[in-house]
């Protein structure tokens, strides 16, 4: 299917862009060395989505002071001594054809330091801690100009635009908020107050750099928190941003704390902040850009077609797949890797300080690694994969990209593991997206899959791998409860009821409260049945805290009890008796226990390979049971160090 709006081009103020697929700003922590410089890790991994075709990439956080640094490892322009490395940037990006823009961010209440600045001395809602200080009227004026010289920087750098960072809970963010904004002075209180700061910026940046250099804002269309910013006030800013010079709008949502979050995981609807944008562009004449969990070139076809907006913003999409654009442009949908709204790596990794990485991309910021790296193996082999879960497909995937001749077999009649049963509860289909991605790879890299095809003797002899990968997954801990047996109660494995061989009765009790079980607990809550969670410790800690909170939100509206750090203490007549973290409790008339006390490794594969002397390795839950996002860059190095 031709792309015909999403690949036409568009104009932002005096330039012209090749078409209307953003990459919006997003901080990734890495790309930046100790002292703030640009490397060569971001030059290549900006570079890689200009390469493909991607008409607009915004690079995401470029801090306009010290003070308002919001991660560790994100640019800083507060200084000419910046300027160098960000026109190596710029230059690489601009030299594939793409329009680069550097949006400036000050962190304010929500930045990742001790010396958090605000409108009001008001803590963050969520994620950071402690209570930021109250800026003076001074340094509201020394900021304001900080902005115009980070944009003068970018310009002098030979960045094509800047684009203002307004949203999401950050320093202007503050200032629009009303209950972010207590102040009582020209920058508090009414609305004209509120907006003030924002004006002022878009003001001198025009001032300080041309009118007709490329100036665009990124607010949001609703904060969707009590007291907070809203969409009636969007719209009444949206035409006052234009009229101050503004040459687009791109229309966000959500702060710390909000529901729905920022970045929405797979619970989520996709295009959920689109209405936003919609909104808006009936205020204005200038673009407008939508966002907000667009993942599908088809999706942000229509959303063009329908004049919805003017430009859309894939963000998490041109993280899990670099050739996005290309992909997209040559109609090769089938093709791209698809985000599956998980943010683990993405999000959590970021928000924990650590490098952004990817389930569905672990060249994610190693771009610039294998770029250098020989694609294919030295010496070719034939290595057989006994397992077709997530590791070993996508093992496979890069071991046949890589020239090797390899046979996946599958002892069961279906490919997916695990991920099969994963995918079944409410809001987690799109874990599945991951196998269909990675079965049609192998089919288009010519993989031989066997199904219904245990790993014998007899296969393995017949084969005669070089090498074998043993990705056979985990099986359900059983845990070892006084009486448990002998308790009368209906027993049944997460597993066993996600595939749906034990069907659970009205009132049903989940032992463990790890991600199987809390996702188990909500797949039998959506049927309309009582239930109760007896948890260790943490809820779900394997998910990301975007996911987990969307999660919680279901179990909470479905009435289900949880309760943290239970211990089964009998099984009386009338039910489950337990002690937890807030006394003791009884689960009466609960007779059935599904029990989510994790995984153990199935190594039994391990003992014929010894004894037939095969060279093997442990892969995934085989080795040890971990996260998705574990487990495939453990399949990625895998298969290149084969």
């Amino acid at each position: 299917m031709r792309l015909r709006h999403l690949f036409s081009p568009v104009r932002l103020g005096t330039m012209e862009v090749r078409n209307r697929l953003v990459m919006p700003p997003m901080s990734v922590n890495f790309g930046v060395d100790e002292q703030g410089f640009v490397t060569e890790r971001h030059i290549a991994y900006l570079a890689a989505r200009a390469r493909a075709g991607t008409g607009l990439i915004v690079v995401g956080g470029g801090a306009v002071h010290p003070d308002g640094l919001d991660l560790p490892r994100m640019p800083p322009v507060w200084d000419d001594r910046y300027i160098p490395g960000l026109r190596a940037l710029a230059q690489a990006v601009q030299g594939f054809g793409a329009r680069i823009g550097l949006q400036l961010l000050h962190g304010g209440r929500q930045a990742y330091h001790d010396r958090r600045v605000a409108p009001s001395p008001l803590p963050a809602l969520a994620v950071v801690k402690g209570v930021p200080r109250e800026l003076g009227l001074e340094e509201i004026r020394d900021l304001v100009a900080c902005h115009a010289e980070a944009a003068r920087r970018a310009k002098e750098a030979g960045f094509d635009l800047v684009e203002i960072h307004a949203a999401h809970g950050y320093l202007i963010s503050e200032f629009l908020a009303p209950n972010a904004n207590r102040r009582s002075d020209a920058y508090g209180g009414s609305f004209e107050n509120r907006i003030r700061f924002l004006l002022e910026i878009v003001a001198a940046i025009k001032a300080r750099c041309g009118r007709d250099f490329p100036v665009g804002v990124r607010f949001n269309g609703e904060d969707y928190v009590p007291g907070g910013w809203r969409l009636e006030e969007a719209l009444r800013l949206a035409p006052r941003l234009e009229e101050a010079g503004a040459d687009w709008l791109h229309v966000s949502a959500g702060v710390y704390g909000s529901m729905p979050v920022t970045i929405p995981s797979m619970y989520e609807p996709c295009g959920l902040f689109v209405h936003l944008a919609e909104a808006v562009k009936k205020t204005v004449r200038i673009p407008v850009i939508a966002v907000g969990r667009i993942k599908d070139p088809l999706f942000a076809e229509r959303i063009l077609a329908e004049g919805r907006a003017d430009l859309v913003a894939m963000g998490r999409a041109h993280l899990v797949d670099p050739e996005l654009a290309r992909k997209a442009k040559e109609g090769r949908l089938e093709e791209i890797r698809p985000c599956i709204g998980c943010c683990r790596g993405c999000i959590e990794s970021v928000l924990a300080l650590q490098e952004a990485t990817c389930v569905m991309n672990p060249e994610l910021g190693r771009e610039y690694l294998l770029e250098r790296a020989s694609p294919r193996a030295a010496s070719p082999k034939k290595i057989l994969v006994a397992g077709a879960g997530p590791a070993g497909l996508a093992c496979a995937r890069v071991l046949a990209l890589r020239g090797h001749q390899v046979i996946v077999a599958e002892g069961r009649d279906h490919p997916g593991g695990a991920l099969r049963e994963a995918s079944r509860p409410p809001g987690r289909q799109e874990l599945w997206e991951l196998v269909e991605f990675l079965l049609a790879e192998l089919r288009g890299l010519g993989v031989e899959i066997r199904l219904g095809s245990p790993v014998d003797e007899a296969l393995i002899r017949g084969i005669a791998p070089d090498e074998v990968v043993a990705a056979t997954g985990a099986n359900p801990r059983i845990p070892e409860i006084p009486g448990l047996f002998d308790s009368g109660l209906a027993l049944a494995t997460v597993l066993e009821v996600l595939r749906g061989e034990v069907v659970p009765g009205g009132r049903v009790a989940v032992l463990g409260s790890d991600q199987a079980g809390m996702v188990t607990a909500d797949f039998l809550a959506a049927t309309g049945r009582e239930v109760a969670v007896l948890g260790e410790g943490r809820f779900a800690p394997e998910l990301a805290p975007n996911d987990r909170t969307s999660l919680r939100r279901r179990l909470a509206e479905a009435g289900v009890r949880l309760y943290r750090n239970a211990v089964i203490r009998g099984f009386p007549p009338e039910g489950i008796l337990f002690d937890h973290d807030g006394g003791s409790g009884l689960l009466e008339g609960f007779r059935d226990l599904v029990i989510a006390q994790g995984f153990r490794p199935e190594r039994g594969l391990t003992g014929l390979l010894n004894r037939l002397g095969v060279r093997y390795h442990l892969l995934g839950d085989a080795k040890e049971p971990r996260t998705l996002l574990e487990i495939t860059a453990e399949a990625d190095e895998l298969g290149r160090a084969l």
